[in-house]
């Protein structure tokens, strides 16, 4: 499992029930169920991924998030991530609203458009190409692009309260200067 991942998994308490939004092929859920006696479901749309989670005895329902989550009552599960899908969703407000009502505690994981890297790029006049941000803008599956200190900003908007924050840089943990220095960002927040 990447460095990533394994400082996402550590924000999970030990037992929690998880819904993992965008879970992909389930990789991290299957740890957090192995090795954190978590349980709970994915959430993925792709027809691929659904059958790497089944192969991995990972629950997991085909839904479009697109369509919200009212398939979950509300503060259902303990803990509801979505990572790295905020930047795919037209209606990312709304998801993340939705993430904070089904859960007690929600962690979204983002590119932050605002590295330094991605800065430097768009200073030379193109649109980024990184290995965090790896399309070219015509052909990139992300739909919003997202920074650090926006999150904050909208966090605050939507009455959350963010309980950890920290950027990520080649797999280390970055708390100083997140916006600036890392290319990923990492919220646990809850309704406040």
């Amino acid at each position: 499992m990447s460095s990533v991942l394994q400082q996402i998994a550590a924000l999970v308490p030990a037992g929690s029930r998880v819904l993992d939004l965008g879970c992909g092929t389930g990789e991290l859920l299957d740890h957090l169920i192995r090795h954190k006696g978590c349980s709970g479901y994915g959430v993925e749309l792709d027809d691929a991924n659904l059958l790497a989670c089944a192969q991995r005895g990972v629950n997991v329902i085909q839904l479009n998030l697109e369509e919200g989550l009212s398939i979950f009552e509300d503060q259902s599960f303990d803990v509801v991530l979505q990572l790295e899908t905020l930047q795919h969703l037209r209606n990312t407000e709304a998801m993340l609203r939705e993430t904070a009502r089904v859960g007690r505690i929600g962690i979204v994981s983002f590119p932050n458009f605002a590295h330094w890297a991605n800065r430097a790029q768009v200073l030379m006049g193109r649109m980024p190409v990184t290995r965090v941000l790896p399309y070219e803008w015509y052909d990139t599956p992300n739909i919003r692009v997202g920074t650090y200190a926006d999150f904050e900003v909208l966090a605050r908007k939507n009455r959350l309260r963010v309980l950890d924050s920290f950027g990520i840089q080649n797999g280390q943990t970055v708390r100083s200067f997140p916006n600036l220095m890392a290319s990923m960002a990492v919220f646990k927040f809850d309704r406040g």
